[in-house]
């Protein structure tokens, strides 16, 4: 059992995926070929929004919308405790600090009371600029973006959505990459729409952005290639992880992102009396990066994890440890007390296989060892 099926997906997928790469090879146009520029067509279209722009991978479409808005040193960004470290890396990286927010215990992503306390306490300190809100979309589920969007108008900060896990997702049809004043999505390969390598893109209606985030990701370009007018990136998806892209995003929209919700309906059906399953508040709609399920503490979850693997079931911890707790953001000196409900998931949380292949058989596997270890 695989816990990402991609093996299973390029058998049912390879007769396309294997042409497509061999149209990319005859044509020699490896940088920036037309399926580069089809496949941002197409993903801006389904998105809802006028502009796509491609890059090299999801933490460099973090990187170009705070390039685009001018971070700095000064600025402070905040980011849900609960995430991967590129959420926050990218603003150190930028010389800005990033400030953790706690999450909501049910959704897992950031917590607009959280939000609001740490906008107000870093206002009354006065040592740093309030400036972008990085919201993400944890394992396929949209942030609450009807709440946050209010708080950052109020406190006129921009909205940086973090859709590396979320493409796909949903509140009341609106799709997930088009919430945030620039919203960003990550093609690696087990994403919920992923590459055969590392890829990323960055939406926008704004026009001046897009041409901005247009010119940085080939390093500051102006009117032609050796016209560099900023200081820029090298930060290209590859003609051919576009191609391969065009193949799975027909398949995703087609059947996939239908199936992995069917999948994610039985586990929950199966698991609801034994273990706290995931919740998808009325409207939304994920499209399931990961099933994450919470224990009642961590000897629990990590006996029921080590069960599965002698079983043959491969499980993740996402994530072990907050983004305060890092060795590289110890410095910033959070009181571990802000953080109760991350510091809590991160003892309890189990991620189960996940993805649109995944058969009844095994389906039924999964569940009746969970419910061997804990009966």
């Amino acid at each position: 059992m695989e816990f990402r099926d991609l093996k299973k997906q390029y058998k049912v997928l390879k007769n396309d995926i294997d042409q497509a790469m061999l149209e990319v090879s005859a044509s020699g146009a490896f940088i920036m070929g037309k399926p580069v520029k089809e496949i941002e067509q197409q993903l801006a279209e389904y998105v809802g929004v006028k502009h796509c722009v491609s890059c090299a991978n999801g933490t460099d479409a973090l990187t170009l919308a705070l390039k685009t808005w001018g971070i700095k040193a000064g600025d402070a960004v905040f980011v849900p405790d609960f995430t991967f470290f590129a959420s926050a890396e990218v603003v150190s990286l930028e010389g800005a600090t990033p400030v953790f927010v706690d999450v909501d215990a049910d959704t897992f992503n950031i917590s607009p009371a959280s939000l609001e306390r740490s906008i107000e306490k870093t206002i009354q300190q006065g040592k740093l600029r309030p400036k972008v809100i990085i919201t993400v979309d944890l394992f396929g589920l949209p942030a609450d973006y009807s709440a946050i969007r209010k708080i950052a108008d109020k406190y006129h900060l921009l909205i940086l959505e973090d859709g590396a896990q979320g493409f796909g997702g949903e509140i009341n049809g609106k799709k997930a990459c088009s919430f945030g004043d620039i919203s960003t999505t990550s093609f690696f390969p087990a994403k919920p729409l992923g590459c055969y390598g590392d890829g990323g893109a960055v939406f926008t209606d704004n026009d001046e952005w897009a041409s901005l985030m247009d010119s940085l990701r080939v390093h500051g370009k102006g009117s032609f290639k050796y016209d560099n007018v900023r200081i820029g990136m090298n930060s290209r998806l590859d003609t051919l992880q576009a191609a391969i892209l065009k193949v799975k995003f027909d398949a995703f929209k087609r059947y996939e992102l239908n199936d992995i919700n069917k999948v994610a309906d039985f586990y929950t059906e199966k698991l609801k009396d034994l273990v706290k399953t995931p919740f998808i508040p009325k409207g939304y709609l994920s499209s399931w990066a990961q099933y994450t399920i919470q224990l009642q503490d961590e000897k629990q979850r990590d006996g029921l994890q080590a069960y599965l693997k002698e079983q043959g079931i491969p499980t993740m911890v996402y994530y072990p440890k907050p983004m305060h707790e890092q060795t590289a953001y110890l410095d910033l000196g959070n009181l571990s007390g802000d953080f109760s409900v991350t510091e809590s998931l991160c003892r309890r949380v189990l991620s189960l296989p996940m993805h649109p292949y995944l058969s009844m058989e095994e389906i039924n596997k999964v569940c009746q060892t969970i419910l061997d270890y804990l009966k």
